[in-house]
C-alpha cells in the first residue's frame, strides 16, 4: 500500500506540474475554456499555471503537503465553471485535442475523483 501511494503521488505531483507547465505552453487553449462572465483571461490562465505548479511543488514536501491537498482541492472547486463551460461548447479544439461532449462530461465527472484521490495526502 505505500508504494500504490508514493507512487500516486509522485503521478500527481508530475501531472500537476505538467499541467502547470501547459498553462505557459498553449496558453490559447485555456483562453477558449475560460468562461466569458469571468474578466482578464489571461491573468487567470497565468495564474492558475503558477499554482498547478505551486502546489505540485509543495505536495513535495511532508510539512506542506497538506497546504497543498487544500489548494488543489479549492483549485478543483474553482475550475466547475471551465469544465461545465467546456460542455456547453462541446465539441471544441483545444490545440490538437478535440473536446467531445463525451470527453467534457467525462473531465467533469473526473473533478470529485480527483479531489478524492489528493484528498488521500492531506495527513502526513
Amino acid at each position: 500500500m505505500r508504494f500504490l501511494k508514493n507512487t500516486s503521488l509522485i503521478v500527481l505531483i508530475i501531472g500537476y506540474a505538467l499541467a502547470g507547465i501547459n498553462h505557459f505552453i498553449s496558453p490559447k487553449s485555456y483562453y477558449r475554456i475560460i468562461p466569458a462572465y469571468l474578466p482578464y483571461p489571461v491573468i487567470i490562465n497565468i495564474l492558475a499555471g503558477i499554482f498547478e505548479i505551486l502546489f505540485a511543488l509543495l505536495l513535495i514536501f511532508p510539512n506542506t503537503r497538506t497546504m497543498a491537498v487544500y489548494g488543489i482541492v479549492l483549485m478543483l472547486i474553482a475550475f466547475l465553471p471551465v469544465h461545465i463551460e467546456m460542455i456547453a461548447h462541446a465539441p471544441l479544439k483545444l490545440g490538437n485535442f478535440m473536446v467531445t461532449p463525451l470527453i467534457a462530461w467525462l473531465r467533469l465527472a473526473l473533478q470529485p475523483a480527483l479531489m478524492l484521490w489528493v484528498w488521500w495526502y492531506h495527513k502526513p
